[in-house]
């Protein structure tokens, strides 16, 4: 009597803790960074990054094959026409009911400019600054760049320039942090896991060549839903799950 009332009460206990199958999902936030600088927009990566942007974005939207879907959504650029210069961030509701194709519509319309130069610092530090505004500092944080990771900074030339990369805003801002750079070549790659300071922050990185396999995986006649190959791969090749590693 006794195992049957400590079954049901366990029972009980796991059935109270699942969560209904339209509950929403659990707080995270996804902050997607463009680089739209000349380097970048002539590399013959850009377009292709922009592609793939849009339905990174979707399929993380809709949670597609076991994607985490975000509660929030952020999207702006890494650079300007100075250091340091302060850039608009546009929330998940600009996306809302939008395709794929229709989203990276508006990414090529929301940032048209070539800003001359990278800056990832001031990057981050307005990514530390926007979700400190919207108390999202309790959520998992994860930090997507499309860009080809080669730093603008005055007076740094070689490793010195990804040393001098500032991940220190970023460190504290939430219990995870994710940052992944996506379509740098391999030796940059290799230099900001190498190089750039960090402690808390978790940092992946993917070569251009790699990223774009995404088309091989990506069926044209078919539905976003139906594109299990194609978020499978998404899944392992980019969203890999990181570990720390501290680099000081």
């Amino acid at each position: 009597m006794k195992r049957r009332f400590l079954l049901a009460a366990l029972g009980a206990l796991v059935l109270g803790c699942t969560p209904p199958k339209d509950a929403p999902p659990p707080k995270s936030t996804l902050v997607i960074g463009l680089d739209v600088s000349g380097s970048f927009r002539r590399s013959g990566h850009f377009d292709d990054a922009i592609d793939f942007a849009a339905l990174y974005i979707y399929a993380h939207m809709k949670g597609f094959h076991g994607l985490r879907r975000p509660s929030d959504v952020f999207i702006g650029t890494m650079g300007g026409q100075r250091p340091g210069e302060a850039k608009t961030f546009h929330p998940i509701q600009d996306l809302t009911g939008k395709s794929p194709a229709q989203i990276a519509a508006s990414l090529r319309a929301w940032f048209p400019e070539e800003d001359p130069i990278t800056d990832y610092n001031a990057f981050f530090e307005r990514v530390s600054v926007h979700v400190q505004r919207q108390n999202l500092g309790l959520a998992p944080l994860s930090i997507v760049m499309f860009s080809d990771g080669v730093p603008d900074i005055p007076g740094a030339k070689g490793d010195e320039l990804y040393r001098r990369i500032n991940m220190t805003p970023l460190e504290y801002l939430s219990r995870s942090v994710t940052v992944r750079l996506l379509y740098a070549s391999p030796k940059v790659a290799q230099r900001w896991e190498k190089h750039v300071p960090r402690k808390r922050v978790r940092l992946w990185t993917q070569d251009a060549e790699v990223m774009q396999g995404w088309r091989r995986h990506f069926v044209s006649t078919a539905r976003p839903e139906q594109q299990d190959s194609l978020w499978s791969w998404m899944k392992n090749v980019v969203d890999f799950r990181v570990r720390r590693g501290k680099v000081i």
